[in-house]
């Protein structure tokens, strides 16, 4: 990739953290700690959960093996996408993901998200070419490639951006 030249998987993820951003945007902090109901998350909860899986999947990232023969599936991507942002099926947070008070205010967790995503996308930027042969593992979603990971990080921020749209109505 020629320097400067973005390529489309930085620019999903970009897009995702301004959805993100957006759903949160505006909400106090004594309402981002209410939670709407028995057993669902707070904003701050469903962020500080954003960025500890953020965090974590980098992680993934930046310790993959390498496929043996890569390729770029957009229908693929585009499947991966769909599904992570479906919220008609509930998922179930292993529990190192859960979110456990490590933030103390909405406008920290909001910045630790940013500083994870930006190490995202840096990661993905210097790596563009590598990505096709990053092997990494998920739980849910099996073998993927490095792209496909990210496509799964995008969407898990736009996934928790409607839930946080979601405590919005309800609190």
């Amino acid at each position: 990739m020629a320097p400067g030249e973005r390529s489309d998987i930085v620019q999903v993820l970009e897009d995702s953290r301004k959805v993100f951003h957006e759903a949160a945007a505006g909400i106090s902090e004594s309402q981002a700690s209410t939670s709407p109901g028995e057993g669902r998350w707070s904003v701050l909860q469903c962020t500080e959960h954003v960025t500890i899986v953020e965090e974590r999947f980098l992680g993934f990232l930046e310790n993959a093996g390498r496929l043996d023969s890569p390729a770029i599936d957009p229908t693929k991507e585009a499947d991966l996408m769909a599904r992570v942002t479906n919220r008609t099926t509930r998922a179930q947070a292993p529990e190192p993901v859960r979110p456990s008070g490590r933030f103390a205010s909405l406008v920290e967790a909001l910045a630790g998200f940013h500083a994870a995503r930006t190490r995202t996308i840096s990661y993905a930027t210097e790596h563009a070419a590598e990505l096709p042969v990053h092997a990494c593992q998920h739980a849910r979603f099996g073998d993927l490639n490095g792209r496909e990971l990210l496509v799964i990080m995008a969407g898990h921020a736009r996934r928790h951006a409607e839930q946080i749209r979601e405590v919005r109505s309800a609190i």
